[in-house]
């Protein structure tokens, strides 16, 4: 089993930043990547961003490349997600992921696990 939690989430205004974190703990030298989810209110979950663990390899949704930035820090089994330009769109629940099974396509992947979440509002 793996363990994910998130932090780092809250209420910032547009043209803000925040930086999310998610520690993972358990069998992680089974994942093969993480990622980020997110999830607004009426809306689906869509895939934000992934990274893979051996390569470092980075995959980020058209919605927030150029804003968005994944990283990880393997040493302590954390993975980023720095949010920069912030809109009033990105507003949603942003769930850590890790994929198990998986190291591409990622996007269309549903995750092995998932962490609890942490809400990020933006306000206009």
């Amino acid at each position: 089993q793996v363990q994910l939690v998130e932090s780092g989430g809250g209420l910032v205004q547009a043209g803000g930043s925040l930086r999310l974190s998610c520690a993972a703990s358990g069998r992680t030298f089974s994942i093969n990547a993480m990622g980020w989810l997110r999830q607004a209110p009426g809306k689906e979950r869509e895939f934000v961003a992934s990274i893979t663990s051996r390569a470092g390899a980075t995959t980020h949704a058209d919605s927030v490349k150029g804003r968005f930035t994944i990283s990880r820090d393997n040493a302590k089994n954390t993975v980023y997600l720095q949010m920069n330009s912030l809109e009033p769109e990105d507003t949603a629940v942003y769930y850590c992921a890790a994929y198990v099974r998986f190291v591409t396509n990622l996007a269309v992947r549903s995750p092995d696990y998932r962490g609890q979440g942490t809400q990020v509002t933006v306000s206009s």
